[in-house]
C-alpha cells in the first residue's frame, strides 16, 4: 500500500484514506532583458568569460544548477495544508522567533 507523509508535521498519510495535498515551488532566476549598445557588442568580453569559467570549474554543478532554478514538492496534511496557506512564507514563524519576549 503506497503511503506519504506530510512534510510538515510528519504524520503519515495513506493514499486511499487521508485528503493530502500537494505543494509545488519553483524558484528560478529572474530574467530582465538587457538593452545592448553597439559598444557593448564592439567591447572585448574574453578575460570576463575566461574569469567567469574559472569561478565555475571550482563550483559544483548542482551548486550552479541551484543558482539557475530548483523545484520543491511536498505532501501535506489538511491542517499543514491550512497553515501553509494562510503564511506560505513562513514569515510569522520568522517574525516570532526574531521577536520573542524575555
Amino acid at each position: 500500500m503506497i503511503h506519504f507523509t506530510c512534510d510538515m508535521c510528519g504524520k503519515t498519510l495513506l493514499a486511499d484514506e487521508d485528503t493530502r495535498y500537494v505543494v509545488k515551488v519553483e524558484v528560478y532566476a529572474a530574467y530582465d532583458p538587457m538593452e545592448l549598445t553597439s559598444e557593448d557588442l564592439e567591447e572585448d568580453r574574453t578575460d570576463e568569460i575566461q574569469d567567469l569559467l574559472g569561478e565555475m570549474a571550482d563550483t559544483d554543478a548542482e551548486d550552479l544548477e541551484d543558482q539557475v532554478y530548483k523545484t520543491f514538492r511536498f505532501d501535506l496534511c489538511p491542517e499543514c495544508h491550512a497553515a501553509y496557506l494562510k503564511d506560505p512564507l513562513g514569515r510569522t514563524t520568522r517574525m516570532r522567533a526574531r521577536f520573542g519576549q524575555n
